[in-house]
């Protein structure tokens, strides 16, 4: 089409050179989201707010998120399952482990496939973080007991975990 043509039909121009701009944006997301996903696994909620805290239309983030989560690129599924290995090996609890899920959006249904509170796996691991911290001395008196009993609860077991490995001590 000829420019006289575009004037005749009333075509914008605007609207001609906002197609190629708006591509650019939304292909400097995706490689910005690319770039994040290359260092490690992200939540859906949690790459969507990231790219938006770059003041990049929130329309086109999501629209670029969502794009990922269609080709497998961004999981929530993978990413919980990794966090909750990772945080688990560093000693931390499964309601720590929920609360820090929950601030990355993930819903309550995958934290519920990947951690099971009620597991005898968090006894023993409750066990472990305490003997590390702690050794295998009794608690000798109330206050060294709390002062244990605190550390775990920082840790996120919940008081039941807690309550038997400090008796087992």
């Amino acid at each position: 089409m000829s420019r006289a043509q575009e004037e005749a039909a009333g075509v914008d121009d605007s609207l001609l050179s906002s197609e190629p701009q708006c591509l650019k944006v939304h292909n400097k997301i995706r490689k910005k989201a690319m770039d994040l996903l290359m260092r490690r696994e992200h939540a859906v909620a949690e790459l969507q707010k990231k790219l938006e805290a770059r003041d990049y239309d929130m329309n086109i983030v999501a629209e670029v998120v969502a794009q990922l989560a269609n080709e497998g690129l961004v999981s929530d599924a993978r990413f919980t399952e990794a966090f909750v290995r990772y945080r688990c090996n560093n000693g931390r609890g499964p309601q720590r482990i929920q609360s820090e899920l929950r601030e990355r959006g993930v819903s309550e249904k995958i934290q519920a496939a990947y951690l099971n509170i009620g597991d005898p796996q968090w006894f023993e691991r409750a066990a472990q973080v305490r003997n590390k911290r702690f050794g295998d001395a009794l608690p000798e008196d109330f206050k060294e007991r709390a002062r244990q009993a605190r550390f775990l609860q920082y840790r996120g077991f919940t008081s039941e975990q807690i309550r038997e490995v400090l008796d087992d001590v």
